[in-house]
């Protein structure tokens, strides 16, 4: 027989099962702190358990959505920044599963790294269920994957998995008419988009991470880093409210690209650029890289991370409502006819 203390072992090849085991315990009170009514299991098993009935829903429609947090990763990676980025995987999917017009109910994470340090993910996963805690979604499970030889030393990638539920009938966009009114909802910097030309921009400035932020407080790596909003509970909040017609998460090709997936085919947006600041991270990319306005617009969501287009009878009231429950909200344009996004002023 091999002798246990000559033999080679799946630690010799790179894979630590002992610092797995040693996460699941570290996060597991993080994975508890999300949990909602409608969660039937813990973290550990082969597969995790969600019970509609206990949720609430008497004839629920599933909608599944994912995505991960792209090249910010590598700022996050470099500054050893990694206590947004959770937040950040879980925005890009709970805010897109809400333009549907369904609630997120829970949420999985895949965690891949050449080499795992317990520390370092316990602090990316503790994010990814700070976010689920903000958005009210369970955090039931997920992977974690140590792959030696498959990423450099350090680096690691993430994709998250989202599944929400509505009652039939429910499903948004429905009912947008000319003459709807847009409202905006202030973003919070960046978000998670646009990051493979974010960098480019800051190498041909010459600044490093470290170097003061040219448009805010801090340093300019922190300020990249800043999480995506999570719009859930307000725009859940509006849409049963009433009046809400369709939802537009600003995610990558900008505003251009991303309200017209939500709008008839015969129906386009008259959108005044005056309506809100541009916000100084924004300004500092155009002046940085010479960007035209439609480039901008394209790219980034330029200070407007969702758009809501609601009845214009019940504009005032769902502004106050999405306001009260602590969103910055613009009125940035209307619904008209003839397909495609009509801007009007300027970004200033």
């Amino acid at each position: 027989m091999t002798d246990p203390k000559t033999g080679v072992s799946y630690a010799d090849a790179g894979v630590d099962i002992d610092a797995g085991n040693a996460l699941v315990e570290r996060i597991k009170p993080a994975a508890k702190r999300t949990a909602r009514p409608g969660v039937m299991s813990g973290l550990g098993g082969f597969g995790a358990l969600f019970d509609l009935k206990a949720a609430g829903y008497h004839d629920p429609v599933l909608v599944a959505a994912t995505d991960g947090v792209g090249t910010k990763l590598r700022i996050a990676i470099d500054t050893g920044n990694m206590d947004g980025v959770g937040i950040d995987l879980v925005a890009m999917c709970v805010n897109d599963l809400v333009c549907q017009g369904a609630e997120p109910l829970f949420f999985l994470d895949y965690f891949a790294t050449g080499k795992l340090e317990t520390e370092k993910a316990a602090r990316i996963i503790e994010g990814i269920a700070e976010g689920c805690a903000l958005s009210g979604t369970a955090l039931i499970g997920g992977e974690t994957a140590e792959m030696p030889g498959m990423y450099p030393a350090g680096d690691f990638d993430l994709a998250g998995f989202a599944v929400g539920a509505m009652e039939r009938g429910t499903a948004l966009p429905e009912g947008v008419s000319e003459g709807d009114i847009l409202l905006g909802l202030a973003s919070n910097g960046v978000h998670s988009n646009g990051y493979s030309l974010v960098r480019k921009l800051v190498e041909m400035s010459g600044l490093g991470w470290d170097a003061e932020c040219p448009w805010c407080e801090g340093t300019l790596g922190a300020a990249l880093l800043t999480p995506t909003r999570l719009y859930v509970k307000p725009a859940l909040a509006a849409i049963r409210a009433g009046g809400v017609h369709a939802l537009a998460h600003i995610t990558g090709g900008g505003l251009t690209e991303n309200l017209p997936r939500v709008l008839p085919e015969d129906l386009g947006a008259d959108i005044d650029l005056g309506a809100w600041d541009l916000p100084g991270v924004f300004g500092w990319l155009r002046e940085t890289g010479s960007m035209d306005e439609a480039e901008l617009l394209k790219t980034f969501n330029c200070g407007i991370g969702m758009i809501v287009a609601v009845n214009a009878g019940q504009a005032d009231s769902l502004a106050a409502l999405l306001a009260e429950q602590g969103e910055t909200v613009h009125r940035i344009g209307q619904v008209t006819k003839g397909a495609g996004i009509r801007y009007s002023g300027t970004l200033a």
